[in-house]
């Protein structure tokens, strides 16, 4: 497993000796099928404890999983053929030849495969008389096996006595676990090379287990220009002192219906028209809705992605952990060249948090792809419409921000309008007045500055004249 892989950095060590902890159904099984599928056309052997062949090959099948080439040794308590004497690792005065090693060697004439899957070897914990003579026999029984030169896993049910005892005589452990914020996988410590600590979101289905490995932004970067990016709208250029910065993360603020998201499409249009790619990720509306509200005010959203300049994927967030949505962040990035990238919106995203804080989540994946010279558009919805306190985000990430672009509703005459403002650029001045902001058939239009009037920001405007 390609995620795996990147959570070990590289994989296991062969020849060494890895426990695999876990809950019933969390997955342990499942891992250790991928690990035998994975040789491929080389030998591998499964020594099976608690289900029969049959099962185990019908439900490998079930996920797209080949065990052709694998040895199972079935040795599950259910075989009338086996009395409980025969599940002795080693005999308690270590005879010369253990009964488990004459299975394993009569099943594998050739020689111990390179690959080795116990399930579960936490069962022979109620065979032996007491924990030392458990620990000694498993311990005698991974020697064995990586001494004929097997990487070998084996499984145990987490809690169990045998899950804490088998803890210590293996040069690496995996725990598996589900809660509330979804399946994860744990690594606690792997000898002989390094591993990325934290936790790392877990998926089961009909293709078997994906790992999808936790955002590290410092272990990705690559070098970019640091330039300008212009809107292409005269007002909005003047006001933004130029643009946006490539690499950077710019917030676009408001309440809804104001415009946002309009805004970042003129932004992506724009990136079309310089030839390059873009996506949006819509945690709130779909593709058709997105593009028929574009095309009415000008943006040609569908041919955008027809061409192949923009992508526009729709996310459910209840459905997404947030280190899987970053996986697939990654692959625009790093595989198609994406180099504007647009959240629509924070509020949609918190959703796949489940109970976490979202400014992790929000930070690394930012960070990320600052680093990578991606340009971030960040949608963040406030409720209030009005009022004496200016909010730009209700998460507490106005600090990741490098612009805050504010838009805002404004009462005139009994009318409402638009204004839009800068409050924050990190790389360069910009306006420090308010515009006006229309959204019409033909696109965006930014007016010139607000003057003569004060308590914009309130939403309720008076003359500088009036007392």
């Amino acid at each position: 497993m390609g995620g795996l892989d990147a959570v070990l950095h590289g994989g296991f060590v062969p020849r060494r000796a890895y426990l695999v902890s876990g809950g019933p159904g969390s997955g342990k099984t499942t891992l250790g099928l991928h690990f035998l599928a994975a040789a491929e056309d080389e030998p591998a052997l499964l020594v099976s404890l608690g289900e029969v062949a049959d099962d185990i090959r019908d439900d490998a099948a079930s996920i797209g999983l080949d065990l052709s080439a694998v040895t199972l040794l079935d040795l599950t308590l259910g075989d009338a053929d086996h009395d409980l004497a025969s599940y002795q690792l080693l005999e308690p005065w270590e005879a010369e030849a253990p009964d488990l090693r004459e299975r394993i060697d009569f099943a594998c004439p050739d020689g111990i495969p390179r690959r080795v899957f116990i399930d579960a070897l936490s069962q022979f914990r109620h065979l032996v008389p007491d924990a030392f003579q458990f620990r000694k026999q498993v311990m005698a029984l991974l020697q064995y096996l990586t001494a004929a030169g097997a990487t070998v896993l084996f499984t145990a049910e987490q809690g169990t006595a045998a899950d804490d005892d088998l803890q210590y005589l293996g040069d690496g452990t995996l725990k598996l676990e589900r809660d509330e914020a979804g399946r994860a996988l744990h690594v606690l410590k792997c000898r002989g090379t390094g591993f990325a600590e934290g936790r790392h979101a877990v998926r089961l289905g009909n293709h078997g287990m994906q790992i999808y490995p936790r955002l590290i932004p410092e272990d990705h970067r690559q070098t970019f220009t640091a330039e300008a990016i212009p809107f292409e709208l005269a007002g909005l250029d003047a006001l933004t002192g130029g643009g946006l910065q490539r690499g950077t993360m710019t917030l676009i603020s408001g309440p809804s219906g104001v415009g946002k998201t309009s805004l970042g499409a003129h932004v992506m249009r724009e990136a079309a028209r310089r030839g390059e790619r873009s996506v949006i990720f819509s945690f709130e509306e779909r593709v058709g809705t997105l593009s028929h509200r574009c095309e009415q005010i000008g943006i040609p959203l569908t041919e955008m992605i027809n061409t192949g300049m923009l992508a526009v994927e729709e996310i459910e967030p209840l459905r997404y952990m947030p280190e899987e949505f970053a996986c697939g962040v990654r692959r625009e990035v790093e595989e198609r060249g994406v180099r504007i990238v647009m959240l629509d919106s924070i509020s949609g995203y918190r959703q796949s948090v489940r109970g976490e804080e979202v400014t992790p989540h929000i930070h690394a994946l930012c960070r990320y792809l600052s680093n990578m010279g991606v340009t971030v558009l960040l949608i963040s919805e406030v409720s209030a419409i009005a009022g004496s306190e200016v909010h730009v985000s209700e998460y507490g990430i106005n600090y990741l921000a490098d612009a805050v672009l504010m838009l805002r509703y404004i009462e005139l005459d009994g009318a409402l309008q638009k204004t839009i403002g800068m409050l924050k650029k990190r790389t360069g001045n910009f306006e420090k007045m308010l515009r006006h902001f229309e959204i019409t058939a033909e696109g965006l239009t930014v007016g010139a500055p607000i003057t003569g009037m004060r308590g914009i920001m309130s939403g309720l405007p008076d003359t500088l004249g009036d007392a």
